[in-house]
């Protein structure tokens, strides 16, 4: 990257850009682009990776289809000229590098660090275990897939590395779609990925520092190790801390927002990917650790964060994913068994290692299977690991080509099986939990702390309920995820040990209430729910049900329009009998 760079400055100051590099360039980022957004959108139709409808177009263009039905044309869009391949690949890069960014925006580190328990039980197994068995599974491949037999152990490393790292940003567009993502069974499985996103690009760019250095010196690995370990520490500790007081700033002082912000998060992601690459760390590696310690800032509102993901998305990542088609031909290099062995070796150790980790804990034998299922896909996390390892001559071309098929496997597989683990759960109806008597309309408030204050009083309100330990639960819940959606909708709840069952009460706040929505609205329909400490089930269950019932359009303009509180439980009981029909085997 740094020299392709390096190149297409010399390049440039010596009058070697012309502007037919210009119109070409223009033409690629034009095809690529508008194809792979198209692709993307129609394959997010049908709940798949818009990631695998970018490579597809990549294949398509490349000289795997085009180069080999219609040369003269493929080499007319993508000539093999030093300059324009330069010119794309910057771009390109750039790509690979905010991709990672926003990937480490999605990561709460300190509430997983806070958790302690199950989220690095799980983790740590799910680093381990994989490690161990990718290790001992690579090992024993032949030779002829190796670049070079003297680096077996390297190669080997990589590979375990390669199947341990699970795709994030895959399990959490699957949450989505599945309503999970602000149930604590979403919130236990995102705090379990984020330590391991972290551990494996930690491991990753170790293994490639060794591999780089083909005779290292011990006290020079030392070093290196050493200063990656400070670089590390001082970003989790001094660089949270400062981040969250410039972002502190630009609130206080009332800057342009979501731009004072995302010109912040930008900077941070260049300045630590310039110190990551110097120390010996790939640059990569930096982005994403800048998007982690970013994140960490809690007035960093989610709108922010909303907008960077989609302008990442539709801008950078579709051209880097696209590009990787460019670089081979995909059939020639297309085998198999190695394509089998990343796929199901991927998906067999990762579930193997996240499922050991849940069995380890006390979470309810229920959402085992779920925990170990979002655990499964590779995803982009392998494509751009695989990438690296190419250009750095650690991998051929042919393993490359197995290590983007399989994470196109795990993550095309991934959401439909754990679609299927969640439907088939026992449904439960809503009106088990939900009486007249729960709901507060009018809910005259202007604060998320009003609105939990007055519908924790509504719950406890002759049911020997504690006001004060209701609002306590469910405020410590929102410090560690807050629980707003899309569409005006908030559901806020929190665990009361001596609960016999669930209690859900509902309040509609015309005017509505900031609470850090992922849209930016504020939440006019606020659903709190009490659960006892082992309604881990139920919960899940709960949520989804009220979640896809409000993100209907109709019944939250019904709720919105209706007069009175007879006529919102009237909405209700149509609403969500029909819903529970529809869910029925």
């Amino acid at each position: 990257m740094c020299k392709l760079l390096s190149l297409q400055i010399f390049l440039y100051y010596n009058n070697a850009m012309t502007e037919e590099h210009i119109i070409i360039f223009l033409v690629q980022v034009f095809l690529l682009l508008g194809l792979s957004r198209l692709g993307g959108d129609v394959f997010s139709r049908y709940k798949q990776p818009a990631l695998t409808a970018e490579i597809f177009v990549g294949i398509l263009l490349g000289p795997t289809v085009l180069g080999r039905l219609f040369p003269q044309v493929h080499i007319a869009l993508f000539p093999e000229d030093v300059v324009q391949t330069a010119m794309f690949e910057t771009v390109a890069w750039l790509g690979a590098f905010f991709f990672l960014l926003e990937a480490g925006l999605e990561i709460d580190f300190s509430s997983a660090w806070r958790q302690k328990g199950d989220a690095l039980v799980i983790a740590v197994t799910d680093i381990v275990v994989p490690m161990v068995l990718g290790f001992c599974f690579a090992w024993f491949l032949p030779d002829k897939y190796l670049v070079s037999p003297d680096q077996k152990i390297v190669f080997g490393l990589f590979m375990a590395t390669i199947l341990t790292v699970s795709a994030m940003p895959i399990s959490v567009r699957a949450l989505h779609d599945l309503n999970l993502s602000k149930t604590d069974l979403g919130f236990l499985i995102m705090s379990a990925l984020s330590v391991n996103d972290i551990i494996g690009w930690l491991l990753f760019t170790i293994v490639l520092g060794v591999f780089i250095q083909a005779h290292p010196d011990v006290m020079a690995l030392a070093k290196t190790f050493s200063a990656a370990a400070i670089f590390v520490v001082l970003c989790l500790t001094v660089g949270r801390h400062a981040s969250n007081w410039v972002v502190n700033q630009i609130k206080a002082r009332k800057l342009p927002e979501p731009a004072s912000s995302l010109t912040f998060i930008f900077l941070l992601g260049l300045w630590c990917g310039a110190v990551a690459q110097r120390v010996g760390l790939h640059a990569l590696f930096g982005f994403f650790l800048a998007g982690v310690v970013a994140g960490e800032a809690k007035n960093l509102s989610e709108r922010s964060r909303q907008t960077i993901g989609q302008i990442v998305y539709a801008l950078f990542v579709p051209l880097f994913f696209a590009g990787i088609g460019l670089k081979m031909d995909f059939l020639k290099n297309f085998d198999p068994f190695l394509i089998g062995f990343v796929a199901v070796g991927g998906i067999g150790v990762r579930f193997l290692g996240a499922w050991l980790g849940v069995s380890l804990t006390k979470v309810a034998p229920a959402n085992r299977l779920a925990i170990a299922i979002a655990h499964t896909p590779g995803g982009m996390m392998e494509i751009v690991m695989g990438l690296v390892a190419l250009q750095h001559h650690l991998i051929t071309e042919k393993v490359f080509v197995s290590i983007v098929f399989g994470a196109l496997i795990t993550a095309v597989v991934m959401g439909p099986w754990l679609g299927w683990a969640i439907a088939r759960r026992r449904q439960v109806s809503i009106f088990e939990f939900f009486t007249r008597r729960g709901l507060v309309v009018p809910l005259k408030v202007d604060t998320r702390e009003q609105a939990v204050s007055a519908l924790a009083a509504a719950a406890a309100y002759g049911s020997g309920l504690d006001e004060e330990e209701i609002v306590r639960s469910v405020m410590e819940r929102e410090a560690m995820m807050g629980t707003a959606i899309e569409e005006g909708v908030a559901l806020p709840h929190g665990r009361i040990a001596h609960l016999s069952k669930p209690v859900i009460i509902f309040g509609r706040c015309l005017s509505g209430v900031e609470w850090n929505s992922p849209d930016g609205k504020p939440s006019q329909f606020i659903f709190m729910i009490l659960l006892s400490d082992k309604d881990d089930v139920l919960q899940v269950q709960i949520l989804r049900a009220i979640a896809r019932m409000m993100l209907s359009a109709d019944n939250a303009q019904a709720i919105l329009a209706a007069k009175d509180a007879a006529e919102i439980w009237g909405i209700f009981q149509n609403a969500f009998r029909q819903l529970y029909v529809q869910q029925r085997p």
